[in-house]
């Protein structure tokens, strides 16, 4: 299933992607546990202000969210970024997208011609999902 939040903007630069990796295996943390994170590798330069910009890059493309946050006595902390999407629905969304694009060539006889040279395992895939979308939509329409 598609997950409910869609960003704007599916393409992402490499230091976008590598960005959001970070945040994956992290949770949430700041720019500067992500500018750290990045700069662990010693043959990697990268300056606080880049990891900020792309932060601020994939927030307004709707991959990751912004937490504003203040200690006890009102003083700002950190900013806190999250990823919207876990990698899971990043991966489903992009998949749907590369079919969608498939899709729209629109000339059946491309489309069957690749099908017909998929080998038997792709094949197999393609006929469990066809089983798994049948099921899908027989659900929604006996809720029981």
């Amino acid at each position: 299933m598609l997950p409910r939040h869609r960003p704007k903007k599916l393409s992402l630069g490499p230091l976008e992607a590598e960005i959001l990796e970070i945040l994956w295996d992290l949770g949430s943390a700041s720019t500067r546990q992500i500018h750290e994170r990045i700069l662990a590798d010693p043959n990697r330069e990268l300056a606080y202000a880049s990891v900020t910009t792309v932060l601020q890059r994939l927030s307004q493309k709707g991959w990751v969210s912004c937490e504003r946050r203040t200690d006890a006595e009102g003083r700002p902390l950190p900013m806190l970024w999250r990823p919207c999407l876990s990698r899971q629905e990043a991966a489903s969304l992009r998949a749907f997208d590369h079919l969608q694009q498939f899709l729209a060539v629109g000339d059946p006889d491309t489309v069957a011609a690749f099908a017909d040279s998929l080998d038997q395992a792709s094949v197999s895939q393609l006929q469990a999902i066809a089983e798994r979308l049948r099921a899908a939509r027989e659900a929604r329409r006996d809720p029981q």
